[in-house]
């Protein structure tokens, strides 16, 4: 997958201010449960918050690394336990994207 551009991860943050985390990593780290829950936001939504539980940062930097490569996904950004993530889906829907919803809310 290409690298986001500066102003598409911009563009991403923006919309993904007003979302709230959609997929909770426990301290027990990543299971097959959680990427498959994962997979389906992201295939819904395009771009989800995920938030990641524990103290060591480097820690939750592995657990959202490890989600974004199971998942295909490129994480936009990531602020203490929250991170944004980015698929872009094969068949948008637009009743549940949030690129979509947010591009009408927008104009």
């Amino acid at each position: 997958m290409a690298a986001l551009s500066i102003q598409e991860r911009k563009r991403l943050r923006q919309i993904g201010h007003a979302l709230n985390p959609v997929v909770m990593i426990g301290d027990k780290g990543l299971s097959e449960n959680v990427i498959e829950e994962t997979n389906r936001a992201l295939n819904d939504h395009e771009l989800i918050k995920i938030k990641v539980a524990g103290e060591d940062r480097e820690a939750r930097a592995a657990a959202i690394a490890e989600i974004a490569d199971a998942t295909g996904a490129e994480v936009v950004q990531t602020i203490g336990k929250i991170a944004l993530i980015y698929k872009k889906a094969a068949k948008q829907n637009p009743k549940l994207s949030n690129l979509v919803r947010h591009a009408h809310l927008s104009n």
